[in-house]
């Protein structure tokens, strides 16, 4: 697979690996990895992974086919934790970086494989590269999320996101200040017609929910709660953009490098602080929460002053 695009100005004088993972949503690792065996060039250069990126040069990125895309590799997950372990399911801290499950054009670590390699038998409901996953996080968004480790609670947890009945609470930083303090963005999604990789508001889109609220205000960025109703992919992120409040660091949908630089922030400020959902065997209510990751709690302590 082989992607061409125009460097944007946003872009300029930014290490390759950096802004090629902001540009197209992937780990930096990942980014550094393709720069590493020669398959990103600039302007028909090979491009290293420390190399600046040039405003207005052309960029091309081929991701090499491995012999099966969606073959789940077994190898250990830096920072991978586990929130709760239950004989139904498994709740893991998904670090940055780390992709849900294999995918076509995906090089970096995985939920499946990460859990594998620590040895959690997981449910062998779904397709065989997306065992026991009944939902996903980006790769650029860290947090909570739910494996099944049964059959039964495979097929109980995946209905309960399907009926919308799973809690789900982001936290994130957006810049500027939401107006309303508090409300609803309804809007549908679709991909972009001009970025494979991107998505949007269309018309025509699927429909998307996402309930806010402002926690803390900063001037130049607020730190806002948000409730998912529906879970399109990047939906946070095109919802706020949308809004011309996009996520801080979130190069992708518009965000000001200037101000990611500040916080330190080589990714989008967005977290999945918790989730809450009925236990498929006991029926009780469970929670779980997850703490910010090292990047995210500094640029919180640099807008609150304390850096």
């Amino acid at each position: 697979m082989t992607e061409c695009f125009t460097a944007p100005d946003e872009l300029a004088g930014k290490r390759a690996d950096a802004g090629l993972a902001a540009l197209l949503g992937i780990s930096r690792s990942a980014a550094a990895l393709l720069c590493a065996e020669g398959n990103v060039l600039q302007d028909g250069a090979v491009l290293g992974k420390s190399e600046k990126i040039r405003a207005g040069a052309q960029v091309q990125v081929s991701v090499p086919a491995r012999r099966d895309p969606l073959e789940v590799v077994v190898e250990p997950v830096e920072g991978l934790r586990i929130l709760l372990d239950d004989d139904d399911f498994v709740v893991v801290d998904k670090p940055v970086g780390v992709a849900a499950h294999p995918s076509p054009g995906w090089v970096g670590p995985t939920v499946v494989g990460g859990l594998a390699a620590a040895g959690f038998r997981i449910s062998t409901s779904g397709a065989p590269e997306r065992v026991g996953i009944v939902h996903r996080l980006d790769v650029g968004t860290s947090g909570a999320m739910v494996v099944a480790k049964t059959e039964h609670a495979y097929t109980v947890l995946k209905q309960a996101f399907r009926d919308r009945t799973v809690e789900k609470v982001y936290h994130a930083v957006v810049q500027g200040l939401p107006d309303p303090l508090k409300g609803t963005i309804d809007a549908p999604i679709g991909r972009h017609p001009g970025h494979d990789w991107r998505f949007a508001v269309l018309e025509g889109g699927r429909p998307s929910i996402t309930h806010y609220e402002v926690l803390e205000a900063f001037g130049k960025a607020a730190h806002v709660q948000v409730h998912l109703e529906t879970g399109r992919t990047h939906q946070i992120r095109v919802h706020f953009s949308a809004l011309r409040h996009p996520c801080a660091g979130d190069l992708t949908y518009g965000a000001d490098p200037a101000l990611a630089a500040e916080l330190g922030l080589t990714r989008q400020w967005l977290h999945a602080r918790q989730l809450g959902f009925t236990h498929p065997s006991s029926g009780e209510w469970v929670t779980v929460s997850s703490p910010y990751p090292q990047d995210l709690s500094y640029a919180l302590d640099h807008l609150r002053g304390e850096h």
